[in-house]
């Protein structure tokens, strides 16, 4: 072996010693090599390659987003996305595929095989040469339909040990941890009598047993199955509670951190350039606490940014996201941050823990009601709900609640995504974000889910039609899109590019992205008022707008700003003229 291989080989060694004990740790890694070489001839490698500069971004679709009748769902995606998306995108995030029996895939039946009634792996494929995947590795729970429950059910080896069961006299469950106010423990019958099984998530999602290597093994099988057929990054759904112990939270714990390095390193390994992202709903400082010192998840998401950028666009004033943007930690070398706005789930309130008041909390739950939206909440550990996340539209949640969509509803929703795709890291944007999707308030009530609301399904024809006719949809689909290619042909928005925070007004977030000299300004009015950015002398000079390439300043001590306009400003020597006064 090689000094590198040698390297991540050993630690793989170590971690499955930390996770398994010693003794067990050498045939294990035997086993592992046996796995290995099932596939290492077939994966591929982008060893050498940058993980990501500033063209990257992510688009967050269900495989069955558009629909028309007579084709295959994965075909019909295709081909809107090869018609109107193109290469403004560079990622799909696949959500899951694959058959379920409850929580829109995320309840998996069988790991290994695509949903029929969404297509085959051929059509996975084919979407994976045009746009390298992300894929869901949903570790945590599989479905209790799955063949894996049935047999654990009937007492057949090796998935009698497959699930997690617990004796509540046994275990201490006091401090559990969940994002669910649904039972924790679940009845099943087994040969050995009624066994309680652990349901973080609902008594349909029956959470594995990663304290056995077996389970362990199913997975690293899968996840390279997964990196075969073109998943490009992986996604770690729900990573955060994989590990049980009696008499703690069953969160965060270190055999979870140690599960998250191991998988990176048989991708390093085994795959070079597959990136690892975790899915951890939680606090700023528990969330970013997956980076480990660089050697965990390539990337995290950027949790706190949707509540605390909805907030400030609905107060129009950005002062507690300013203050939590000035204070935000760089990722380490080699990760970075999947900054988003809304995606697939809610909007997560519990990241905003100790970074907005109470009170303002309460407001924001009020004004999300006030929109026809819904709140789901999560059981504490004193026994209290607790708001978990907000269930709306972002669309939706960017208009009044009163009136019907119109330009200042617009204009505040590509506010919102344009200071996301502004920030240091990668952006990625839920399907509906591009199409202004209102609430669906019908497949709330079909489906009994307070996340449906946001999970609307399109009928191609309709779709196509709005996007040729409808001024909303319109003009947020186009609007998106053009920023999108702008932002991949502006080097100085790689992740790799640093970011710096300047104060200038409470209802202005403005930014700088600097390297090797050259400056980039981001100013960002999150309020309904007409304002001028007040420019430190330290950003005098010569800017030229990319969002306006007719519009130019010189020297200007004060920028002017529409409601809810973003400026992207790019340090130009050669600029002249000026800018209009906003209108």
């Amino acid at each position: 072996m090689n000094g590198s291989r040698e390297s991540v080989t050993e630690r793989i060694h170590h971690r499955l010693a930390r996770l398994y004990g010693t003794p067990r740790s050498g045939r294990l890694c035997r086993r592992l090599e046996l796995l290995a070489g099932r596939y290492r001839e077939d994966l591929p490698t982008l060893a050498g390659e940058p993980c990501w500069d500033q063209r990257t971004s992510v688009l967050i679709a269900y495989g069955d987003i558009v629909r028309s009748d007579g084709e295959p769902p994965l075909e019909t995606l295709h081909r809107f996305l090869d018609e109107r998306v193109g290469e403004a995108i560079r990622h799909l995030h696949l959500l899951p595929f694959f058959p379920s029996s409850s929580d829109e895939g995320f309840s998996v039946i069988d790991f290994r095989r695509v949903d029929p009634a969404l297509g085959e792996w051929r059509q996975v494929e084919s979407l994976a040469r045009r746009w390298p995947l992300l894929v869901d590795l949903v570790l945590n729970h599989a479905s209790s339909q799955s063949e894996w429950f049935h047999h654990f059910c009937a007492g057949v080896a090796p998935y009698r040990d497959y699930f997690i069961t617990v004796d509540p006299e046994q275990w201490d469950l006091s401090q559990v941890v969940r994002p669910r106010s649904s039972p924790l423990l679940t009845p099943a019958t087994t040969p050995w009598g009624v066994r309680q099984v652990w349901t973080t998530f609902s008594a349909d999602q029956v959470d594995l047993n990663f304290a056995n290597p077996d389970v362990l093994f199913e997975f690293l099988d899968i996840l390279l199955l997964y990196i075969l057929h073109g998943a490009r990054i992986i996604r770690l759904d729900a990573i955060a509670y994989l590990w049980k112990r009696s008499g703690t939270p069953c969160i965060h714990l270190p055999e979870t951190h140690q599960v998250v390095k191991l998988l990176r390193d048989v991708v390093d390994w085994l795959a070079p350039g597959t990136l690892i992202l975790t899915e951890t709903n939680v606090p700023h400082a528990e969330n970013v606490s997956y980076f480990g010192k660089g050697d965990e998840a390539h990337l995290i998401y950027q949790f706190s940014l949707p509540p605390l950028l909805l907030h400030a666009l609905l107060r129009g004033d950005a002062s507690h996201l300013i203050h939590w943007l000035e204070h935000l930690e760089a990722p380490p070398p080699g990760c970075s941050y999947l900054n988003f706005t809304a995606s697939h789930d809610g909007i997560g309130v519990r990241p905003l823990e100790g970074l907005l008041p109470e009170e303002e909390l309460e407001w924001l739950v009020e004004q999300i009601h006030r929109r026809g939206g819904l709140v789901s909440h999560y059981q504490a550990p004193d026994g209290s709900l607790r708001p978990y996340e907000l269930n709306i539209s972002w669309f939706e949640a960017m208009g009044d609640g009163s009136t019907p969509a119109n330009g200042e509803q617009i204009a505040r929703h590509l506010c919102a995504q344009t200071l996301m795709l502004s920030l240091q890291g990668v952006p990625a944007l839920w399907f509906h974000l591009l199409t202004a999707t209102p609430n669906d308030r019908e497949a709330v009530e079909r489906t009994g889910q307070a996340r449906s609301i946001n999970r609307h399904r399109w009928d191609l024809v309709h779709l196509e039609e709005l996007l040729e006719h409808h001024e909303a949809t319109r003009s947020v689909f186009d609007g998106l899109l053009q920023r999108l290619r702008i932002r991949a042909a502006e080097p100085l928005f790689s992740p790799e590019v640093p970011q710096r925070i300047e104060r200038i007004d409470s209802r202005i977030v403005a930014l700088v992205r600097e390297r090797e000299g050259e400056r980039l300004l981001v100013l960002a009015n999150l309020s309904g008022e007409r304002l001028e950015a007040a420019l430190p002398d330290s950003l005098g000079g010569r800017w030229r707008d990319l969002l306006q390439p007719e519009c130019r300043t010189e020297d200007e001590a004060a920028v002017p700003l529409a409601p809810w306009q973003v400026r992207w400003l790019r340090e130009d020597a050669d600029a002249g003229g000026r800018c209009p006064p906003p209108r």
